[in-house]
């Protein structure tokens, strides 16, 4: 989660502004306290390259003054005699600004990653074009339409655009699938998880392996023998055209709803350590995304994302290695959470309303990262475009340990996050003004004196967006034109106007996201928000694409029955419970923050509310952890289309094509007459 609070209190994460008195001063010291101040910020970025040993004994300049006083006084400013002077003592809105020190190399190291990510864009769009082109041209002067034939089918225009021609390597589709799923909501918001709640988040890392495994051997075999283009597809094979129809709308509000938050997070990180306005830089990174998808197709959005992947890596890793440096060590990282109660397990509790139980975590979270990151549109289409099943085996073997590394990479930044601001909690004091601005404030702090790695911070952070916004782009522009423009048409599309389609819907769904930003940012903390979003689409396809390869007995009718009313369920409960959320009704309890070190003003009032005045609510309903959303919507769609089997009755097995069934499934139906064909030589055919 991405919250320094909890998701019930986004209200006090983005409170109003506070107010800090201040004291007069002289003209005749005017001059001399601007000088002081300047001071103060060399010192403080100094400061920050000083092992964090050394921090017990002298409080740093991120530090924050004790609120002593009455909680409606604001913190006086002291003054200390230096360089001749009285000094004043940093206020928050100062210090803030000090820090936004981003330097003519950081941003050419920012503008390098969006000028690589068009040129790549422009290499797939139109050089690699003209090259095929020009190769089918030789192909058919050497033996006539046959060769080119092959290679035209091979290259037609939705197929090389949607699924890059199925003859994409596996490592960079592996990369691409972890740039894709760990966006700037999992890279900042992962870290504020563990600074506020603690390590019970930390244990979604042993669902990825669980999931992983489970989509390997469960859907994986389905999807890669039938060799669809949209998995939606199978859904009328399986069932018929209704839940094709029904499940392609779903995934489409639930990308819809998923994108715009993932711009949003990279773009307040941007913000704080540049000032520039979210709605400034965001238009034109995305119109650069949205340019590279529209011209590039899917190996466009899959080289773009290797690109950015290493980004990705490199920026969490130095900030990780540096974090740990100033503070002295991995021991002090680890002593100063574990003194606070942060090296915490999930509850073990059956009740579904914690906030993190055992069981809502590797059961609810196994669930939630099967649909979310194996078994959806966005992760099958990687998976088919490499040539064979067992290349996409070990797509999935790379793609989970890529995806467990840098989410742990994550979840230790969180770590050293409060062991660098262990007595002085940045979020209390509204030096992060949101709670999701604090991994770029640790980032400012660690690395801001090193030109260029705030940049590569920034850099990668955006990098993990564009990769979620063009892979998005990309499968919604497939899901588009095959599942919804397609059926409706009487002919088949030409090649020109399948490339018309493919981009026209890529332009218009990016720049849609780009104006649903502004209604985000009124929404709260990011993950809770996108996982209890997402949830209401993601719920019910889970239990379709569950029964669809592993319940050969239920018939489309019954498995629209239950998707709807576990559409409806889980709309209710995310609906009501995002609003408990906005309204501070809903609140978690957190863990202990303290301001004894700070040496800036701040506002009392603020501080005392944010630490003192907060209490966890009483739970209810609305209260269910946001781990159970998707597991919830899935077992109410399989459990109300079973209900609906008794009225519409079962599915005659006998007319079941195997291929549709999952292996270890197919024991089930009726013996037939068929021959064994290996899925290499099948491929070969």
């Amino acid at each position: 989660m991405s919250a320094t609070t909890s998701p019930a209190d986004s209200s006090t994460a983005t409170g109003g502004p506070t107010t800090t008195t201040t004291p007069t001063i002289s003209t005749s010291t005017a001059a001399a306290t601007v000088t002081n101040a300047i001071v103060k910020t060399v010192e403080a970025i100094i400061s920050s390259t000083a092992p964090a040993a050394s921090q017990s004994a002298s409080p740093s300049p991120s530090g924050f003054s004790t609120p002593t006083q009455s909680p409606t006084s604001s913190s006086t400013p002291t003054t200390t005699a230096s360089m001749g002077g009285p000094e004043e003592k940093l206020s928050v809105q100062d210090l803030s600004q000090t820090l936004q020190h981003f330097g003519v190399v950081d941003y050419l190291v920012f503008i390098a990653m969006l000028a690589v990510c068009a040129v790549i864009g422009v290499y797939f769009g139109f050089i690699e074009k003209k090259q095929k082109a020009k190769k089918k041209g030789q192909l058919a002067g050497k033996d006539g339409a046959g060769a080119a034939g092959v290679e035209e089918r091979r290259g037609s225009e939705a197929l090389d655009y949607l699924v890059g021609g199925r003859q994409m390597k596996v490592f960079p589709v592996a990369l691409s699938l972890v740039a894709s799923f760990v966006s700037g909501i999992s890279l900042l918001g992962t870290s504020t998880e563990i600074y506020v709640y603690g390590t019970q988040y930390a244990f979604i890392l042993v669902t990825l392996a669980i999931s992983g495994a489970i989509s390997w051997y469960i859907f994986l075999p389905v999807f890669c023998n039938l060799q669809l283009t949209s998995t939606y597809e199978y859904f009328q094979y399986r069932y018929g055209a209704g839940i094709r129809n029904f499940g392609a709308i779903l995934f489409i509000v639930g990308t819809m709803l998923w994108l715009p938050v993932a711009i949003y997070v990279p773009a307040i990180t941007y913000n704080q350590v540049t000032g520039t306005g979210i709605y400034v830089i965001m238009p034109i990174v995305c119109i650069i995304c949205i340019f590279y998808t529209c011209v590039g197709g899917l190996k466009a959005v899959i080289w773009t994302d290797v690109i950015q992947s290493f980004v990705m890596f490199g920026s969490i890793l130095a900030v990780c290695i540096k974090g740990t440096y100033d503070v002295g060590g991995l021991p002090v990282v680890l002593q100063r959470n574990e003194d606070s109660g942060r090296l915490n397990v999930p509850e073990w509790t059956w009740d579904p309303t914690v906030r993190l139980s055992m069981l809502s975590v590797i059961v609810g979270g196994t669930l939630h990262k099967m649909q979310s990151s194996d078994v959806n549109q966005v992760s099958i289409q990687r998976f088919l475009s490499l040539p064979s099943y067992e290349h996409a085996k070990r797509c999935m073997l790379v793609f989970t340990l890529l995806l467990i590394f840098l989410l742990s990479c994550c979840c230790y930044m969180g770590l050293v996050s409060y062991a660098v601001y262990h007595d002085c909690d940045p979020i209390s004091t509204k030096l992060a003004k949101a709670s999701d601005q604090l991994p770029s404030l640790l980032m400012m702090r660690t690395l801001g004196s090193w030109p260029g790695l705030p940049g590569l911070f920034v850099a990668g952070v955006f990098s993990a967006a564009l990769s979620s916004l063009s892979t998005g782009l990309n499968s919604l522009a497939c899901v588009v034109t095959q599942d919804i423009v397609r059926p409706l048409l009487r002919k088949p599309l030409t090649e020109r106007q399948t490339a018309f389609w493919l981009r026209a819907i890529v332009v218009g769904f990016g720049f849609s996201c780009i104006g649903m930003v502004n209604i985000v940012e009124k929404l709260g903390n990011v993950i809770p928000l996108v996982t209890t979003t997402s949830a209401v689409t993601m719920g019910p396809l889970l239990g379709i694409y569950c029964m669809g390869v592993g319940l050969p007995w239920v018939k489309g009718k019954s498995v629209m029955v239950g998707s709807l009313v576990s559409f409806l369920a889980l709309g209710w409960i995310c609906v009501k419970a995002q609003l408990g959320k906005m309204n501070g009704e809903i609140r978690y309890p957190k863990m202990p923050v303290s301001v004894e070190g700070c040496d800036y003003s701040f506002d009392n009032a603020t501080v005392f509310q944010a630490i003192h005045d907060y209490s966890p609510s009483e739970r209810n309903l609305y209260h269910l952890s946001f781990f159970w959303y998707t597991a919830f919507g899935g077992v109410i769609c399989t459990v109300f289309s079973l209900l609906a089997s008794l009225f519409f009755g079962w599915e005659d097995l006998s007319q079941m094509d195997p291929a549709l069934i999952t292996p270890c499934m197919r024991r089930f139906l009726p013996n037939k007459n068929c021959q064994a064909v290996n899925m290499q030589d099948l491929f070969k055919r």
